[in-house]
């Protein structure tokens, strides 16, 4: 093959390869107490309750979401002992004022601890739009949540974020 028709080759596949890469994500966003909360009791004899919760935090790791303060606009559906379903949107902003809007959803069961109920959930988490640096970017991944304290949250985000096709 000539040196000239390998090289085009060769520069194609890297533009096609970097094209479909995405940036792995793995962040701990520490949300704090809420800042405004509204909840409602159903009042049937049942714990069944629904939060709908506003808290700020910041979050850690790596990643292109890693160093953003985090907005999170959520609905817990909550009925022990049977499980929760908590859902909403978290508001990732950099430092230069670009905005990831992820829409999350989980779905968690308690089983018998020792003492108490121990919490355990799976979900998922996918970046729906965003301004500047995520204006045509995608994402998706796996997403936790831990008790850090009695007011405060840890959501734990890994997966990736790439371009748009």
């Amino acid at each position: 093959m000539k040196p000239l028709v390998l090289l085009a080759i060769m520069t194609g596949a890297a533009l096609t390869t970097s094209n479909v890469m995405a940036d792995p994500v793995s962040v701990k966003a520490l949300l704090g107490a809420p800042r405004d909360s509204v909840r409602m009791n159903f009042d049937d004899g049942s714990k069944h309750f629904v939060l709908m919760v506003n808290r700020e935090g910041s979050v850690e790791g790596s990643g292109v979401l890693a160093g953003t303060s985090v907005t999170e606009y959520g609905w817990h559906d909550v009925n022990p002992p049977a499980g929760a379903d908590p859902q909403g949107y978290f508001q990732f902003k950099t430092a230069t004022g670009d905005i990831a809007n992820v829409k999350w959803s989980l779905r968690a069961v308690f089983l018998k601890g020792e003492v108490k109920p121990k919490l355990v959930n799976a979900g998922i988490w996918e970046l729906v739009s965003g301004t500047g640096q995520f204006e045509k970017m995608t994402g998706v991944g796996r997403l936790t949540l831990e008790i850090a304290s009695k007011t405060d949250r840890l959501f734990i985000l890994e997966g990736d974020i790439g371009s748009r096709p």
